[in-house]
């Protein structure tokens, strides 16, 4: 399974895109394999505070209803509407149409929390190799 080198990640299984002060917040491919295929997305409002940690919406897939936690703290700039209908983008694509939402980051700092490429790499193996989700 390939993780684009840019992002930074989440223990939980997000990643965020940072471009400037803002960046695209989804799921893995690791997180959307475990789930199965995704029939939901629950999708917060425009405008939305969300907290480093904290989850922001809800995915639902034949298997399991899973919270997503925001890897950074911010505004909420957009929401990826195309998940309404099509909420299997996520599972096609993660990293790319399947983002969920765009933040403006309150303290990129943060950013400091998250892991690299090679470390999350590295989480995702073990975790699978320990069957946990």
């Amino acid at each position: 399974m390939a993780f684009p080198a840019g992002y930074k990640y989440t223990k939980s299984h997000e990643y965020i895109k940072v471009e400037g002060n803002t960046g695209y917040v989804g799921l893995t491919a690791y997180a959307q394999d475990q789930l199965g295929d995704i029939v939901f997305v629950e999708l917060p409002e425009v405008g939305q505070e969300v907290t480093q940690g904290e989850p922001f919406g809800v995915v639902e897939s034949v298997k399991a209803v899973s919270d997503c936690y925001s890897p950074v703290s911010g505004k909420v700039l957009a929401v990826n509407d195309k998940l309404n209908d099509e909420p299997g983008t996520i599972n096609t694509d993660p990293h790319g149409e399947g983002w969920i939402v765009k933040v403006e980051l309150a303290d990129a700092a943060e950013l400091a929390n998250l892991m690299d490429v090679a470390a999350y790499e590295k989480h995702a193996e073990e975790e699978a190799k320990a069957g946990h989700h």
